[in-house]
């Protein structure tokens, strides 16, 4: 008994089983790089320099390749599970501060997780005609979202990994979408491309300071490739295969990113780019009216938060396995599934912490909503000095989402309440019988 005892405990503390070879390897990082964040920021970069949207992208790849080369001489050096956590135990030896780069690692990893089983949730939700204002139901979806994460990757990191293929391949898709029309519409003559070669900075700054402004921005769409060397351990001779497919995998979305920039900015203006809180679809809109891109966002952006949240549950959970096995964190984070070979002490923790946060946001969210529904209408006395009515519609009206009716403020005469809270509708009031000025309740609604 004895002997059988020792023997499931060896299986349960093993290694974790490598199954990743260069292809799959390869695509989980240019999976972990890409996300919904270039849809957003392509506007938000040509903003700070014009038409040459394309080079923040081109700085962003070569500071990404420099700190790859960090990431790549440590995981060569040391191929174990944990990543910067595991680097900051070998050089400096103190617990306290590998547990706090551990703490905060695995904190960003959960945090990011969490926010897109959310979105994935509201996606959903959009795509199929639900209510996507209903608070209960976007927090059930998005728990039920992350027991299936959790579910794949207890399962085996070979089936997170042909996840992770078949949701990089879809969000891929969209970006390989915008390219495709772009081209087709410069060629066609519907595009200026002329345009990618005009430098211009609204706000005055120097050449410098602007692209330097841009690159911050466009570094955060180049992020995600330090997640991979927390799956060393799961990785076929890492200290081979690690150096090419990261240096692979950082330049294909490098390339993909300076194509997309270039065709966002030759179809569309940068003002009407700048101006959009979706340039990628106002992109495919004007190259390819017929495309319904708008239908499609929805699902893409579902599959691309999916892969967020898969890529960051495996990271989160490898970096406390790891951390479990060089004793900075408790044993039995360190258990390991006997037959499937995964850390699923270390899954099944993250996953709760993932549970508990997804709850309180909702709860927060849902209590917020209910203190603005419930604030009784602001209002001042003709004969009360107007400053603490002001201020408070004016947080009432800091707390309101765009999906929830802001109160209708009401005063006496012309104080300042009335202009704090519906400031551009001073000139259009409608004034009661009693002389009173009032707004419209669609204008208080935000209509």
């Amino acid at each position: 008994m004895a002997q059988v005892a020792a023997e499931q405990e060896t299986r349960e503390d093993g290694e974790l089983k490598r199954v990743m070879g260069p292809g799959l390897l390869l695509l989980f990082i240019v999976g972990d790089i890409l996300g919904t964040g270039v849809y957003a920021l392509t506007g938000d970069v040509a903003a700070e320099v014009g038409g040459a949207a394309w080079a923040p992208f081109i700085v962003a790849f070569a500071i990404a390749m420099v700190t790859a080369f960090s990431y790549l001489e440590l995981v060569t050096k040391y191929p174990q599970a944990a990543g910067a956590a595991l680097y900051t135990h070998k050089a400096f030896g103190i617990h306290f501060l590998t547990f706090i780069v551990a703490f905060t690692v695995m904190c960003s990893g959960i945090t990011s997780a969490s926010t897109a089983s959310r979105a994935f949730a509201s996606n959903l939700a959009k795509g199929f005609g639900l209510d996507d204002e209903n608070a209960t139901l976007i927090m059930l979806i998005a728990l039920g979202f992350m027991a299936v994460v959790a579910l794949v990757n207890l399962r085996g990191v070979g089936e997170s990994v042909k996840a992770n293929i078949v949701l990089t391949l879809v969000e891929l898709s969209g970006l390989l979408l915008v390219i495709f029309v772009g081209f087709f519409a410069i060629f066609a003559g519907r595009g200026d491309f002329s345009r990618t070669m005009i430098f211009e900075s609204p706000s005055d700054k120097s050449t410098f300071f602007a692209v330097t402004a841009a690159t911050s921005l466009a570094f955060f769409a180049m992020v995600g490739f330090e997640d991979s060397v927390n799956m060393a351990e799961e990785t076929k001779d890492p200290v081979r295969i690690f150096p090419r497919i990261m240096i692979t995998g950082i330049g294909i979305t490098g390339l993909i990113y300076v194509l997309v920039s270039l065709c966002a900015v030759a179809i569309v203006p940068v003002g009407d780019l700048a101006a959009s809180d979706t340039p990628l679809v106002t992109v495919v809109e004007r190259a390819a009216p017929g495309v319904p891109i708008k239908d499609l966002l929805p699902f893409i952006s579902m599959f691309a938060v999916a892969n967020s949240a898969l890529i960051n549950m495996l990271m989160a959970s490898r970096l406390l396995y790891g951390m479990s096995r060089q004793e900075v964190l408790p044993h039995f984070l360190g258990k390991v599934h006997p037959r499937r070979r995964t850390p699923w002490a270390a899954i099944v923790f993250t996953t709760l912490l993932a549970f508990g946060l997804i709850i309180y946001v909702s709860g927060a969210r849902t209590r917020s909503r209910l203190s603005v529904a419930r604030r009784p209408c602001c209002s001042s006395g003709s004969s009360r000095s107007s400053t603490s009515s002001s201020s408070s519609c004016v947080a009432t009206r800091s707390r309101a989402t765009t999906s929830s009716p802001r109160p209708c403020c009401r005063s006496s005469g012309r104080s300042a309440a009335s202009s704090s809270c519906c400031p551009s509708r001073v000139d259009r009031r409608s004034t009661t019988p009693s002389g009173a000025a009032s707004w419209p309740s669609a204008w208080c609604s935000g209509r």
